[in-house]
């Protein structure tokens, strides 16, 4: 059991048993690469919290874990509005707040093609704010009843369009601004988004849920540009010919 008191069943029962517990919680979800079964011994665990009304954090506070329970809110509101950092038995783990109010209307949206991107530290496109809707689709469900959303073909048509043309966007940019005066730092910046970006409306063209930027270039098929990003130079020739490989990349569809 890699040292630890509880194995990787009894954390989850550990946890769920005491935050489900807590007034306002209606579901408890695992996410991220534990949820998919792509974790490493190392990897966090990601707990989504739905809650409806008001969350009782005083009550979160009071199971005494280690760690900082923060209030809904904290996070900037949006997509992640809240949540807690904790250390349990030895391991990370996290709790990440989940309006269930908001996340209907986030739904809603979703089926109606309507979205908006957030700015969030570590991710370099932002992100969707569908991501709470994706998250549906991918987490187990340990406490409580949730919806599991099927992804919309309206969502699929706008988020496709929508991302492709901040792709090319940001490229045009990349080559007018930043990389024909030699500014290496912006031409790696803009180029890693421009990526992205397209790796957004490939995978929603394909209808595939992205919560995350972890290995998005790669699932839509768009890793070999790393080598180009990677070894971008710092003169305008260098630049500008890393630009023509990302463009090719991503004008030469999926």
């Amino acid at each position: 059991m890699d040292g630890f008191a509880l194995d990787d069943d009894a954390l989850c029962l550990h946890v769920v048993e005491r935050v489900a517990a807590v007034p306002g919680v209606e579901a408890i979800a695992l996410g991220g690469s534990r949820a998919r079964g792509e974790h490493r011994p190392d990897s966090d665990w990601d707990f989504g919290v739905y809650y409806r009304g008001a969350l009782d954090t005083g009550a979160i506070r009071a199971i005494g874990w280690d760690g900082t329970v923060f209030e809904p809110g904290d996070w900037g509101g949006g997509v992640f509005n809240g949540g807690a950092w904790l250390q349990i038995d030895g391991r990370r783990v996290d709790l990440i707040y989940r309006d269930l109010d908001d996340v209907e209307l986030r739904i809603a949206d979703a089926e109606r093609g309507v979205f908006a991107t957030e700015r969030l530290s570590f991710y370099v496109c932002g992100i969707p704010t569908y991501a709470v809707v994706g998250e549906l689709s991918q987490n187990r469900v340990l406490f409580g009843a949730l919806p599991r959303p099927v992804y919309p073909d309206a969502l699929s048509a706008t988020a496709r369009d929508r991302w492709h043309t901040d792709a090319l966007q940001h490229l045009d940019f990349t080559r007018r601004g930043c990389a024909a005066t030699g500014d290496a730092i912006t031409t790696a910046g803009n180029l890693s988004r421009a990526v992205l970006c397209e790796a957004h409306s490939r995978l929603a063209a394909r209808k595939e849920w992205v919560v995350n930027e972890k290995g998005l270039a790669g699932r839509a098929g768009l890793g070999a540009v790393a080598q180009s990003i990677g070894a971008l130079g710092t003169t305008p020739a260098e630049l500008l010919g890393a630009c023509d490989a990302v463009g090719a990349a991503i004008e030469g569809g999926s």
